[in-house]
């Protein structure tokens, strides 16, 4: 890849120094076993939001402001619970404190640095990343194809937390993300090419 070498031989290496970034981000997800699974999958889908905030880098124009607020959308259905705004509270990144937003259509949104796109309709999904696909925006999603249908960042929660990363997606969106992310990530798309580390 452009800059990072993450030929097998690097990757096994750099997982090892990119543990600490995974253990940080699934902190939220080691929770009493007799939690409800879904609650557990809502806490860590939620702390890897907050955490993107911490390690993506927006360009300037996406705030007004040095204060201007983390805007965190969710974009049709919302699968976190009411943890987004439990793992939000008191927290800041970067010194700006995070909001949430929540909507079944993009125009009754804001401007969001983070948009969950929880449509189930794959028509939707496209039709609405086709239209965020310059934007500095950071969108996320679970559907299997989201990354070739031109999300950004995709999450599997399961039996353990999976990213997955569109890199030419987020260099169209002016976006970077940084190499310890994609580290960790078990695809990452660049000039059109897959790898899968895992």
């Amino acid at each position: 890849m452009r800059g990072h070498d993450l030929s097998p031989a690097h990757h096994r290496a750099a997982r090892w120094a990119a543990a600490g970034l995974l253990l940080l981000l699934c902190l939220p997800g080691l929770v009493a076993a007799q939690e409800p699974a879904a609650v557990t999958r809502s806490k860590v889908e939620a702390a890897f939001l907050r955490n993107f905030a911490r390690y993506v880098t927006w360009p300037p124009r996406s705030f007004a402001n040095e204060r201007t607020p983390w805007s965190v959308c969710i974009l049709g259905h919302d699968p976190f619970e009411g943890e987004l705004e439990a793992t939000f509270q008191g927290r800041m990144e970067h010194g700006r404190p995070f909001e949430v937003f929540r909507a079944n259509s993009l125009d009754r949104l804001p401007a969001c640095h983070i948009v969950f796109v929880g449509y189930q309709d794959v028509a939707r999904r496209r039709a609405v990343l086709d239209e965020l696909k310059l934007l500095p925006t950071l969108t996320v999603g679970h559907a299997p194809e989201f990354l070739q249908e031109g999300g950004i960042i995709r999450l599997a929660v399961g039996e353990r937390v999976e990213m997955s990363v569109n890199l030419d997606r987020a260099r169209a969106a002016s976006l970077l993300i940084p190499a310890k992310m994609l580290e960790v990530s078990r695809e990452v798309v660049e000039n059109g090419a897959v790898k899968r580390w895992k």
